[in-house]
């Protein structure tokens, strides 16, 4: 999602509106996530957006190699779980980050395997990392998780869910 507010030098406010027309976005996405950036181009040296995420919205597996790409989360609103893993595939840490909670973010280094899971209807999280955009090389995307659209999506989805339970 672009933001024309920032390439013409407004100032754009996080309030209530702007979360819930992101969430509303998210909702009528076929991820279940829609993003709104506060940079005004993709090639800008620094990304800061917004992201709102639903349930059930997979984010698959990665890292970013980059050392420009380490990449920070501050939930706003609703409840995410954060996990890490090693070359494997083996769960290594579990976080849940919540607004107003114990844990509100993270700072994923780069490198680092990485997935998020929206535990709340209407969730939203500021997210910041070095530009340009570049999308997810092969070495970046998980070898051992299934790619968004593959079948095996909502158990893989489900599996990473139930490590919060309890």
């Amino acid at each position: 999602m672009s933001n024309d507010a920032a390439a013409s030098g407004q100032c754009t406010l996080i309030d209530e509106a702007l979360l819930d027309q992101t969430t509303r976005a998210a909702r009528q996405s076929t991820r279940l996530r829609r993003n709104h950036n506060f940079h005004a181009a993709d090639d800008d040296a620094s990304h800061r957006l917004i992201n709102a995420m639903e349930p059930g919205s997979y984010v698959m597996p990665h890292r970013h190699l980059h050392p420009d790409k380490d990449e920070t989360f501050v939930v706003l609103r609703g409840t995410f779980g954060l996990l890490l893993f090693d070359d494997a595939g083996t769960v290594t840490e579990i976080r849940v980050l919540r607004a107003g909670g114990e844990v509100l973010g993270a700072n994923v280094p780069h490198g680092t395997w990485h997935s998020l899971v929206s535990f709340e209807p209407g969730g939203v999280f500021l997210e910041a990392k070095g530009g340009p955009y570049v999308p997810l090389t092969s070495e970046e995307r998980a070898p051992w998780a299934p790619p968004e659209g593959d079948p095996g999506v909502a158990a893989y989805l489900a599996s990473m869910e139930s490590r919060f339970e309890g």
